[in-house]
Order: structure tokens, then C-alpha cells, then sequence
């Protein structure tokens, strides 16, 4: 949509080839305008969808008590965050004051893009916004965690929309035109044009060109780079990246006696969060693999509460029916009770946690504290 203005200033603009290079350009932009709806509806739509999951269809999500409380999504994500994330979320995992307000401010920022996109209203902020939630959910959620598989894809393509949508005119069947139908004169304020999606950028040509490459410089490294990096498949072949969507790995540490018991700090950093992974047995032995003690499923199941000190209050692990339960990112010191005094050599032995599938994890005792 153009002013009386902006028509008069295209009739002064030199041609080429007979054509007004103005309105040349104008047809161009019109085209890419129509082009770009469907693209900004759809990413509208994908964001409105997320936050509408959330505070209208599945209000459990934001309910602390609820069994779909958005904390286990992000408890689940922990393992696989990326450039030491996995610190941040920890942290907010166990401070409430935070982690609260930071899943509702999430939920309302998404639902607000979505809006936004939908109506075409301030468009290039709404597309501003949407690639830095995407950018957010791909580090914290990880290309190589137990859930990324599925969702950097979308989270990519969000990427690449919304760089589309901030540099071309992406306002037809918009708010933002019907705005500059009621006031003309907004078309000569920069800001609108920087904001809104009815108009060009004002930039020179130059201008834009940097822009553009900028932004595609920016998000291709971004999104190709890392993932060559963690998965390859671009340049190299395709390999599992540091934690497995699919296969179930331990983390053990801190392994030490106390008294008449042995504890060992567990952490489930690897695996799928759709099922919870199962400790049927636990050994601890010398360093010629002599088994010095041993816990069955039966005995790991029969520990009580207070052997288990988990570190957040979110996913865990419990005791259950045949051994211990564990769910994606939990982390908890696990005490286990000793039946007999153990020989001095023992200081040198190993503990070892096996999981239902055969797998075992091991850590060597560290000196009694």
C-alpha cells in the first residue's frame, strides 16, 4: 500500500526499459508481500499454538502440581542444553521464585508473537522476537539432547522465517496496513518502517544487501555450523553427538563409604524422557572384580526415602516396584546400606549400578569425607 505521497514521488523516479523504476520496485515488493502471508500466518500460528497449549487448552502445563508441569519439559532438556546452559537450568530448577515467573513470561511472549504474526501487527518486532524464542529453545533444548530431534527442525525453519519476514514487506491482510490506511503519514517515519511490515526498510540498496547477508551469514552458521558440529551429515557423515536421544547413560560421582553404608551421586544424562530408566542391581567390587556387596532389585527397591536425597523436586529417582526409577536429568545421592564391615582394600573398589537393559556405569570410591 502506498500514500499520495509516495505515488507521486514514484512518477518523478527516472525508467527503464519504459517501466517507472519506482513502480517497478513497488510490484516487486507487492509480490513478495503476497508471497511472505502464508509464511507469516504459519509462524504465527506456531507460536500461538504454544503459548494457547498453555494458558487455554492445557492449563496443567503452568500447574505446578499438574503431571504435565512445563519444569519436567525443562528438567528433561537439561542434559542435552548446550555451552553450559545445563548450569542455568539447573539453577532455575531449584529456585522456585524463578523458575515461575520465567515459564510464564516464556508463555506470554510466545502467545504474543503469535498474535502479532497472525494480525500483522508491528511485524518485524513479532519477527524479531520469534527467532530469538527459537534461538533460546535450541540451546536450552539441545540438537543433541534427549528431545532435540524433533524439534530443531522447527525451531530452525522459525529461524529462517522470521529473517524473511524482517527484511521484506510481509503486511498485506495486516493491522499494520489498515494503521497506515487511517494514518498516511506514519510512511515517513523511519521507526514504523523499522517495526511495521507495510513498507520497505529505509535503507539504500547497499544498506539492505548488507543486511540481508548478515542475517544469512548469521543464522547459517548458526543453524548448519552447529549441527555439522554435533551430528555432522553436511560435510562429514553422521554421528551421535555427546548425549543420546536413545540410549540410557549414568553419570556417577562422589562415590565414597560413610559408616556402614556407600554413597554414590547418579546422574541420568542420557536417554529418552518418554520412558524412565530402571537400576535393577548394584555391586560394589574390588579391583580384581571381586563383588565385596551387592543390592538387588528387591533391596534397591526396599530403601527407604531418606536414603535417596534428590536434587531437584522435579524428575527423580525413587524407589520402584523392581529396583530404582530414574527419570531424564535426574541427579540424587543414592545410600546404600552395608551389611557387613568392610576389608581396608576396599577403598580401592568400585561401585556399579546396572540398568534393566544389561548397561552398567561405574565410578571408583574417593577417600571417606
Amino acid at each position: 500500500m502506498t500514500t499520495s505521497a509516495s505515488m507521486a514521488a514514484v512518477t518523478e523516479r527516472p525508467t527503464r526499459h519504459g517501466v517507472p523504476i519506482g513502480a517497478l520496485d513497488e510490484a516487486n515488493w507487492r509480490g513478495a508481500t503476497l508471497g511472505l502471508l502464508t509464511v507469516r500466518v504459519v509462524e504465527g500460528f506456531i507460536y500461538w499454538g504454544g503459548g494457547s497449549r498453555r494458558f487455554i487448552y492445557a492449563p496443567e502445563k503452568l500447574d505446578p502440581s499438574g503431571h504435565e508441569w512445563m519444569a519436567n519439559k525443562l528438567h528433561d532438556a537439561m542434559p542435552g542444553a548446550l555451552f553450559g546452559t545445563d548450569h542455568v537450568i539447573s539453577f532455575v530448577l531449584t529456585h522456585f521464585n524463578i523458575l515461575y515467573p520465567a515459564i510464564i513470561v516464556f508463555s506470554v511472549g510466545e502467545l504474543l508473537v503469535g498474535i502479532m504474526l497472525i494480525a500483522g501487527f508491528m511485524t518485524r518486532i513479532a519477527a524479531v522476537g520469534a527467532p530469538g524464542f527459537s534461538v533460546l529453545l535450541m540451546v536450552m533444548f539441545g540438537w543433541v539432547g534427549a528431545i532435540c530431534l524433533e524439534g530443531w527442525t522447527m525451531a530452525a525453519c522459525n529461524i529462517a522465517m522470521s529473517c524473511a519476514l524482517m527484511l521484506n514487506r510481509s503486511g498485506v491482510y495486516s493491522l499494520d496496513n489498515l494503521l497506515l490506511r487511517r494514518r498516511p503519514q506514519l510512511a515517513e517515519r523511519g521507526w514504523f518502517r523499522w517495526i511495521g511490515g507495510s513498507l520497505p526498510l529505509p535503507l539504500s540498496e547497499r544498506g539492505f544487501h548488507r543486511l540481508a547477508l548478515a542475517l544469512f551469514l548469521i543464522a547459517t552458521d548458526f543453524i548448519v555450523g552447529l549441527y555439522s558440529h554435533y551430528r555432522g551429515a553436511v560435510l562429514t557423515p553422521f554421528h551421535a553427538g555427546p548425549v543420546s536421544p536413545s540410549v540410557t547413560h549414568f553419570s556417577l560421582d562422589g562415590a565414597h563409604i560413610d559408616g556402614n553404608a556407600v554413597d554414590v551421586r547418579a546422574y541420568l544424562d542420557a536417554g529418552t524422557p518418554e520412558a524412565p530408566a530402571y537400576i535393577v542391581a548394584a555391586a560394589l567390587e574390588d579391583g580384581s572384580g571381586k563383588v565385596l556387596a551387592q543390592w538387588d532389585a528387591a533391596a534397591l527397591a526396599a530403601l527407604p526415602p531418606d536414603h535417596i536425597e534428590n536434587k531437584y523436586a522435579y524428575n527423580q529417582i525413587v524407589p520402584g516396584p523392581h529396583g530404582l526409577v530414574a527419570r531424564m536429568g535426574a541427579k540424587a545421592v543414592i545410600r546404600l546400606p552395608l551389611e557387613s564391615e568392610l576389608p581396608p582394600a576396599s577403598q580401592d573398589a568400585t561401585i556399579r549400578l546396572t540398568t534393566v537393559d544389561g548397561r552398567s556405569f561405574a565410578a571408583k570410591l574417593e577417600s571417606s569425607q
